[in-house]
């Protein structure tokens, strides 16, 4: 059984016991979030395409932690100008382990 759902703007390809980091959702560590955009369902050879979301279908999931991502570092230069800026920035994230799949 394997779904595609969208979460913070981005669509990811999710199954059952996999752990996904999407963008920062609200919720404590342990508890559990029910996303229900879902685009597609498959189970074996028969498969559910949503126009544009798959009707009563959800995918459930349990927070395990939020963290930062890894730095990324922001570099603005001008030749000649003397125009030098850096800056650095971190995503905020939070991992989920998937549940289940139902629909």
């Amino acid at each position: 059984m394997l779904a595609v759902i969208k979460t913070g703007g981005k669509q990811y390809l999710v199954k059952p016991g996999m752990k996904v980091k999407v963008e920062k959702l609200a919720g404590e560590a342990g508890s559990e979030v029910v996303f229900s955009s879902v685009f597609l369902t498959a189970e074996g050879e028969r498969a559910s395409v949503g126009l544009p979301e798959v009707g009563g279908a959800s995918v459930t999931a349990k927070i395990v932690r939020h963290g930062r991502g890894s730095k990324k570092i922001v570099f603005k230069y001008h030749s000649k100008n003397r125009y030098r800026r850096k800056k650095g920035h971190r995503q905020d994230f939070t991992e989920v382990e998937v549940t289940g799949i139902t629909g």
